[in-house]
Order: structure tokens, then sequence, then C-alpha cells
């Protein structure tokens, strides 16, 4: 891939992040959910257009530190829904074909108990998840991917 064409990409999903990161203080309506529904399929969108490029890179820095992945790897987008929409990407891994295939988002939760915050990556099967998802058992999240800004 050309240089430029790189940093048009990364530029283009960390104004995505960006777009999706801002916190709103007015309160939330229907107009609100679907708005940030959408930006989280186009943030989406773009994950996925360039999730073999950067799996191929983590394959290969892992493999160059001696911790490569024995089995099946991609990179999906992380979708988070509750304090703020947002949109990342993970890399995930499992041993089998068709668990990889129905593989299609991580779902980010996140809960809070007295001083202990907690953040679970749970690799479902659906990017929409204002439709509905169910976990993808056997896959597991290998990498994180994010941008600087």
């Amino acid at each position: 891939m050309k240089k430029n064409c790189k940093k048009f990409i990364a530029l283009a999903l960390a104004c995505s992040v960006m777009g999706v990161c801002v916190p709103s203080a007015r309160a939330l309506d229907l107009g609100d959910i679907l708005k940030k529904g959408a930006i989280g399929i186009a943030g989406g969108w773009l994950v996925t257009a360039i999730s073999p490029q950067m799996n191929d890179f983590i394959n290969t820095i892992t493999f160059n530190k001696g911790v490569k992945y024995e089995g099946y790897t991609k990179v999906v987008p992380i979708v988070s829904i509750g304090d703020g929409t947002r949109i990342g990407a993970a890399q995930v891994g499992a041993t089998t074909k068709d668990a990889i295939n129905r593989t299609q988002a991580v779902a980010q939760i996140e809960g809070k108990y007295e001083s202990i915050k907690a953040t679970a990556l749970v690799p479902i099967d659906q990017l929409n998840v204002l439709k509905g998802f169910r976990r993808v058992k056997g896959v597991g999240v290998t990498a994180i991917i994010s941008v600087q800004i």
C-alpha cells in the first residue's frame, strides 16, 4: 500500500474515532441513538475496509517477537455503546475458520464495582449491536489497535 494511501486511511480512521468519542452534553433522544448507530456502522465499515492490512501487520510483529498466533486471525471493529459511543479495532483469533468467519465485531462492555473498573472485550456475531448480538464461542481477542491523534 502506498504511503499516502496509508496516511489517508489512518486520518480517516482517526476522524471517525474523534467523531464518535466527543461526549454530548444534551440528553439522548432517538435521533441521537440512530445517529450514533450510523456513525458506529460507518466507523465499522472503515475498520473492515483496512482490516486485512492491519491483520497482516499484527501477524508480522507477533511473528517477529516469537509469539505468533497458531490459528486463524482477522481484524474487526470494537463497538462500545454506553457512556458515549466509540469505535476501535481488535484482532481476534480462533482455532476454526468457521468461528472466525462468524465474528463480525468485538463488543466493549464496561462496568464498575466500588473503585474497580473492568472492561470486557467480547467477540460477537453482529456489527450493528442495535440489532442484537451473540457471543462467538471459541474466539478470543489477540490484539487491540489504536490510532494516535
